[in-house]
């Protein structure tokens, strides 16, 4: 249910506001003036504010640019009875997104009401897109193992040098990744991933290399490979280590010739990308089975880059854990959520086996179950494996 505050310090314009919403089912916060209305925005983050501007204590205005630095994104509608056209564009100019005269219309106050919570819930939907879109996330944590990551990111991405990710399943290797392609030179080419364990072995070589029409049964029509969407930019190889015998000596081959034939193809086509493999694999265990090329390993571990798992790094978990709370609440249009000291601590005695991605299961969990203050019960009561 929507929430919509009313500040106004006249209670027969409140009761008669909150008459007209509540039947259209809106949930309604009063305020009998705007140090109130403000403290109440803080505390319920509304979907909508409706404000009256001629109020004793503290003029419209005035908590118009309050609410705004409480929450740029939160619509404030003015409502008056000594109002002018000039008043109107002021209140607009400072960020309103509309004024209603009193006694107000009631057709042109639900029209405006709808309006207004469209607008929000768009501007939250377009955010949260924006974020998943084109945000790379950043790398949180103060442990030295995190600084020592950072650091190293810094020094190698600028150069077209190929790095080797090691670590387990959701420890972050692909934030790695993502962050060197943005510090690189390459930044404005694509970053273009790969993941080697998704992908059928038969099909692997025609979704790197590419195939000409014809090249086998399915093959309706000609296909670029990952190797040349690549160009002037980053190939991203994640779980490597699972990558078969066959496309491991066609890999090594482009990486040693700067060139790759598409299947079923004969024509030689230059490719340039900058290579970043990930594997949570032992590969020397694996060159030692046979079943991972040691020439191909030395061809892509120049820089080695190692992320440790979640339990390596306990310190760094209050900092995962704040962070995460604030981007879910955001992505949920939620009021933020807070952590008590002992939920902290319980998180950190946590066995995190599914390293941060678990992490981040966990937290959204508990936003979506606990109260505002989340507490250590509520992580042993929904953390638990």
């Amino acid at each position: 249910m929507s929430k919509i505050l009313i500040i106004d310090d006249e209670k027969p314009i409140r009761n008669t506001l909150r008459d007209i919403l509540q039947y259209e089912k809106f949930e309604i916060v009063e305020a009998a003036d705007g140090a109130e209305g403000i403290r109440l925005a803080a505390e319920h983050n509304p979907d909508l504010v409706l404000c009256d501007i001629k109020m004793a204590k503290m003029d419209g205005l005035e908590v118009l640019s309050k609410l705004q630095e409480l929450n740029p994104d939160m619509p404030v509608v003015m409502i008056s009875g000594h109002g002018t056209i000039e008043t109107a564009v002021e209140a607009l100019k400072k960020g309103a997104y509309d004024y209603i005269a009193k006694p107000p219309d009631l057709n042109r106050l639900l029209v405006t009401v709808r309006n207004a919570m469209d607008r929000s819930t768009l501007i939250t939907e377009t955010k949260t897109l924006k974020r998943k879109v084109y945000k790379t996330r950043s790398i949180i944590g103060e442990s030295e193992a995190i600084l020592t990551i950072k650091s190293m990111i810094d020094k190698v991405a600028a150069t077209d040098a190929r790095v080797m990710i090691t670590g387990s399943n959701g420890t972050g290797k692909e934030l790695v990744a993502r962050w060197l392609h943005e510090k690189s030179n390459r930044a404005d080419g694509p970053l273009i991933e790969v993941n080697c364990a998704a992908i059928p072995s038969e099909l692997i070589e025609s979704e790197l290399f590419g195939h000409e029409k014809g090249a086998f049964t399915s093959a309706i029509k000609q296909r670029v490979g990952k190797f040349e969407l690549a160009k002037d930019g980053t190939l991203f190889l994640d779980e490597i280590g699972d990558m078969s015998l066959s496309a491991q000596s066609k890999v090594l081959r482009a990486l040693q010739e700067n060139k790759i034939t598409r299947v079923g193809g004969e024509k030689e086509i230059p490719v340039n990308p900058r290579i970043i493999a990930a594997t949570n694999k032992d590969l020397k265990s694996e060159i030692e089975k046979g079943n991972f090329r040691e020439d191909l390993y030395h061809r892509l571990s120049v820089i080695l880059i190692h992320v440790p798992s979640l339990n390596e790094r306990k310190e760094d978990i209050p900092l995962l854990a704040e962070h995460f709370i604030q981007e879910i609440c955001e992505d949920y249009g939620m009021p933020v959520k807070q952590f008590s000291a002992e939920a902290l601590k319980e998180l950190q005695k946590t066995d995190w086996t599914g390293n941060i991605r678990e992490l981040h299961n966990v937290v959204e969990r508990l936003v979506i179950l606990c109260d505002k203050k989340i507490t250590d019960k509520d992580v042993k009561t929904f953390a638990g494996k």
